[in-house]
């Protein structure tokens, strides 16, 4: 009987690996049934057979489908947020048109990457449960969070009007996601989504400046 040691030498899978790349095959076989055929179209069954998984593989992943679809949702806006984070920290604090430009930019390239991400995270998730419905309303707390800290910084520093941006905030936020719902629904849009972002900075700065 050969030894763990004995099996990685020859190249054999621990059942870690084994599980880890199960579950890859799951996430990409779910990507592709919601943000296609759609959440509610799309049977643990149908999941299974095109991660060539078993339904126990599955529930040893998710306890359920929807577990699997808030992972998603949940996956595509921490990408996001890192992006856009990053994005801004690059740009002269005091240059709010140019934080606003480069993170509605970040913004944009982590979620029109691809449509089936952003059908899954903007469509799909949508009325589901209480528990995806809190996830939803996480994700636009944290980038409202962004904003928030951005304009009170501002406005400490006399650069924006001094007021309460909290719901300016998490309005700029369900515009922008409108921005992206709108793309992802139209084929035409493809090619404008250097526009389509330029108009959501446009919408962060001419929002805040009153």
């Amino acid at each position: 009987m050969s030894s763990p040691s004995t099996d990685r030498r020859y190249g054999a899978k621990t059942a870690t690996e084994r599980r880890a790349e199960r579950r890859t095959r799951l996430i990409a076989a779910a990507v592709e049934a919601f943000g296609t055929s759609g959440y509610r179209g799309t049977s643990i069954e149908q999941l299974c057979s095109a991660a060539g998984i078993s339904t126990r593989n599955f529930y040893e992943e998710f306890a359920n489908r929807e577990l699997l679809l808030i992972e998603l949702h949940d996956q595509l806006n921490a990408r996001a947020l890192e992006a856009v984070v990053a994005a801004i920290a690059q740009v002269d604090p005091d240059d709010f048109p140019g934080r606003a430009h480069a993170g509605a930019h970040a913004y944009f390239r982590v979620m029109t990457a691809d449509r089936r991400w952003a059908r899954i995270a903007l469509v799909e998730s949508v009325g589901v449960s209480p528990e995806a419905e809190a996830h939803r309303r996480a994700a636009i707390d944290r980038f409202a969070a962004v904003l928030q800290l951005e304009t009170a910084r501002l406005a400490e520093a006399g650069l924006l009007p001094r007021r309460d941006y909290r719901l300016t905030s998490v309005a700029i936020v369900g515009a922008i996601n409108g921005l992206i719902n709108t793309w992802s629904a139209d084929a035409d849009w493809g090619d404008h989504v250097h526009e389509v972002a330029d108009e959501a900075a446009r919408i962060i700065v001419v929002t805040t400046a009153g």
